[in-house]
């Protein structure tokens, strides 16, 4: 079978059975086909994009196109391109224009651009996010949602202000396994909900490197942006040759490492089993980390960490084989990517009855993008999600570097209570002149 009917028939069986929630934004698609620009063309940004390609494909055609790419670095735009012109190619186009850009600013510019993929790191995230819902684009935003929580909260305001799609990078959302556990919980199948565990990889190496002047390709004081000045060091940024695992993914004021890199998709899951995932959140949050000396490295390592909820519910974290266990009265139920499993077996076949909590269904995260979008609705994983999942990973950082301090957390008004050194944690300054 062509790679263009095997892409059409793939993505058209995957649709099936998509339930759609109800409510319906005002700020919906100018194009008939969404036209889309990438936003940041490194390691997960060149997986993003490849998947907006193929999930654009329907069975009348192209209804998702990528028509631009931007990044810092030169190399990668211009790789991006070449990219992007050979698949529509494949797709037996004669002619693709990609426009490339260096500046995120004049993508947002045009007119004619419905929605960006935004693939940057994560101190970027908030900045461009923002400036995208200003512009009135769709987005689809990699997780985590922010580096930091006041960072999130602005960009919630920004995406409802602007009546703007926006999806979370958080595909384990469109997988069975991970629902089909969420809605064994979310209806109590297997009894009243009395923990949750969650395990998260560990970071590891160490890096060393000489300051030296930046290559012509990358512009790195745009890099930085809000971030502190600070020498250039190629394996503290992102490889120069290949697309493998960029070193600021070890490097605290870009990232904070497993926690948000993997604790984002597991406390997401967590969250969205019991049901505190879109305005809700624990009450107390204890921490414990591991920073051994790594040279320009200096994320935790190990960890370990407990949460508790409202009703009791404990969340405790720990280093491992990344997936989610829920412990209820009646056994206990478990997800993973590629896999779940159930004490109770019957019960990963079961389906929602009349009145029972049904979960919403995507098959595809990234298409389920590109619909959401284009009717002018929120997805799977809607901005609120992916900021109070975010959040839970924030408050586990900040109690790592307090050594273990317990922050206790309104999460209806989102503030520390009566802890005035992790309030002021709680806001990251940013250089100018980058602010929200």
């Amino acid at each position: 079978m062509k790679r263009r009917t095997f892409i059409k028939h793939s993505l058209a069986a995957g649709s099936a059975g998509l339930i759609l929630p109800a409510g319906l934004l005002s700020g919906c698609a100018r194009n008939s086909t969404l036209r889309i620009a990438q936003i940041g063309t490194g390691r997960m940004g060149h997986g993003d994009m490849k998947n907006a390609m193929a999930a654009g494909i329907g069975d009348n055609g192209i209804f998702g196109r990528v028509v631009a790419v931007c990044d810092v670095d030169s190399k990668r735009v211009a790789h991006a391109k070449q990219e992007v012109e050979a698949f529509y190619k494949e797709q037996g186009e004669s002619t693709v224009d990609v426009k490339t850009y260096g500046d995120y600013r004049d993508v947002l510019a045009r007119k004619d651009i419905d929605a960006v993929i935004i693939s940057t790191p994560e101190n970027w995230h908030a900045l461009i996010g923002i400036a995208a819902a200003n512009a009135g684009k769709s987005m689809y935003l990699q997780k985590p949602l922010t580096y930091s929580i006041p960072e999130g909260q602005a960009l919630v305001k920004a995406v409802r202000a602007n009546n703007v799609t926006l999806q979370v990078g958080s595909q384990q959302r469109s997988s069975v396994y991970f629902r089909q556990i969420c809605t064994i919980i979310r209806n109590n199948w297997l009894g009243a909900l009395k923990a949750i565990e969650v395990e998260v990889p560990t970071d590891q190496g160490e890096a060393h490197g000489e300051v030296t002047a930046p290559p012509e390709n990358l512009n790195y004081d745009m890099w930085l942006g809000p971030c502190p000045e600070t020498g250039y060091v190629e394996v503290g940024v992102h490889p120069q040759n290949d697309f493998s695992r960029p070193g600021w993914l070890q490097r605290e004021r870009y990232c904070l490492g497993m926690i948000t890199g993997w604790g984002s998709h597991m406390y997401d899951i967590a969250q969205w089993g019991i049901g505190k995932d879109l305005d809700s959140g624990p009450v107390e949050v204890s921490s414990k980390g591991e920073f051994p000396d790594r040279g320009i490295f200096n994320v935790h390592v190990g960890y370990e960490g407990e949460a508790v909820y409202d009703n009791g519910v404990k969340l405790i974290s720990r280093n491992g084989s990344p997936g989610v266990k829920f412990i209820t009265e009646g056994g206990e139920a478990r997800c993973w990517r590629g896999g779940f499993s159930c004490s109770d077996e019957s019960l990963l076949k079961r389906k929602p009855g009349a009145g029972e909590v049904q979960l919403y269904e995507s098959r595809d995260h990234m298409k389920d993008f590109l619909d959401s979008a284009l009717k002018g609705k929120d997805p799977i994983c809607p901005v609120e999600v992916g900021h109070r999942s975010n959040t839970v990973c924030v408050l586990h950082h900040l109690s790592m570097k307090l050594n273990g301090r317990k922050i206790r957390w309104n999460p209806k008004e989102e503030k520390a209570i009566g802890d005035p050194e992790v309030t002021k944690l709680i806001n990251v300054p940013m250089r100018e002149p980058w602010t929200i």
